[in-house]
């Protein structure tokens, strides 16, 4: 499962928008932003980007036969002078869907990232207990699952079921990714796995919607009647409707996003999360530059003591409590 990792020596230098072995890029594919620019936002001290991949390089991590995409290539390598650039001081990277429950990638980052990256794997119902010890002593803290169905085949939820029974010895967490007109009949099902669940990207509502309406209301009792349920109040470039663009300098962008966030940030503000997303799978109409996107957090998380829960004391709490 995360065997036969390449040394630290065994990378190319990667190339923005290359994709490295016999492999070829989705027709259309946006290639994630080149020379972001300096936020003007200035992240407190021990920030954590919570949402983050990896993509390859394909040439010594292929992707998955199964995935419905096949982006470009985004290391561990770019990833990480993201991070710096950015001024966060950790990463918590995410098994991408077009590398399916190979976690080669995934761990070989985690290992180059000297303890300053935690991971949330893709593991399937046959997973043995020494690959999930092997993936724990890398850093990962959880599993995702995967609910959009233009982006993975449906998996029985007693599958799942099996899986959550695995991982909680482990104290990991359950990651869920789904979009808001799933929830009425995922409902019952989330709310009984009984780690931490973490929701993808406050499970992608309709921002063309009433924020205060009654599809946005059921996300938010689901989470006031679940107190295990966190969520990333992430990707507004990828809800966003009327925009404006994380781009050309723009300072509010993404205004159409801002009321659903900004209320979940308000509410719990001790069980939300942030993350670049990047580098940004499966955008169709732009790709943003990733510091303009940094300042949208004063946005959603109003005063210091909102910003400094949602980027420094909450991912702490989950993804490093032993205050490493």
């Amino acid at each position: 499962m995360i065997q036969d990792i390449p040394g630290p020596d065994a990378y190319a230098p990667a190339r923005h928008g290359e994709t490295t072995g016999d492999f070829e890029k989705t027709p259309g594919w946006l290639d994630w932003y080149d020379g972001p620019t300096t936020p003007t936002f200035q992240l407190p001290a021990g920030a954590v980007d919570a949402h983050c991949h990896v993509f390859g390089p394909g040439g010594q991590f292929p992707f998955a036969p199964e995935r419905k995409y096949t982006p470009c290539d985004a290391s561990a390598a770019q990833l990480f002078a993201l991070r710096d650039h950015l001024g966060f001081a950790r990463n918590v990277i995410v098994q991408a869907t077009c590398h399916g429950a190979d976690n080669r990638a995934l761990v070989d980052a985690l290992n180059r990232s000297e303890g300053r990256a935690r991971g949330v794997a893709t593991v399937r119902r046959d997973v043995t207990d020494a690959q999930l010890a092997e993936l724990d002593a890398a850093g990962v803290r959880g599993v995702r699952f995967n609910f959009v169905k233009r982006l993975v085949d449906r998996v029985p939820t007693d599958s799942l079921e099996e899986i959550v029974e695995r991982i909680t010895p482990l104290g990991w967490h359950v990651v869920i990714y789904f979009e808001a007109e799933d929830l009425p009949d995922l409902y019952d099902f989330f709310s009984a796995i009984p780690t931490d669940v973490v929701v993808d990207h406050m499970g992608r509502p309709d921002v063309t919607k009433d924020p205060d309406g009654p599809e946005f209301d059921l996300f938010l009792r689901f989470m006031r009647e679940n107190p295990n349920v966190w969520t990333k109040v992430s990707c507004p470039e990828r809800l966003s409707v009327t925009g404006p663009r994380a781009l050309d300098g723009e300072q509010h962008a993404y205004t159409d996003v801002v009321p659903f966030a900004r209320r979940v940030v308000e509410q719990f503000p001790d069980r939300v999360l942030w993350g670049t997303d990047w580098p940004h799978p499966n955008l169709k109409d732009h790709m943003p530059d990733d510091g303009l996107l940094v300042d949208y957090i004063p946005q959603i998380a109003t005063t210091p003591e909102l910003q400094r829960k949602l980027l420094v004391d909450n991912p702490q709490r989950l993804y490093w409590p032993e205050g490493a």
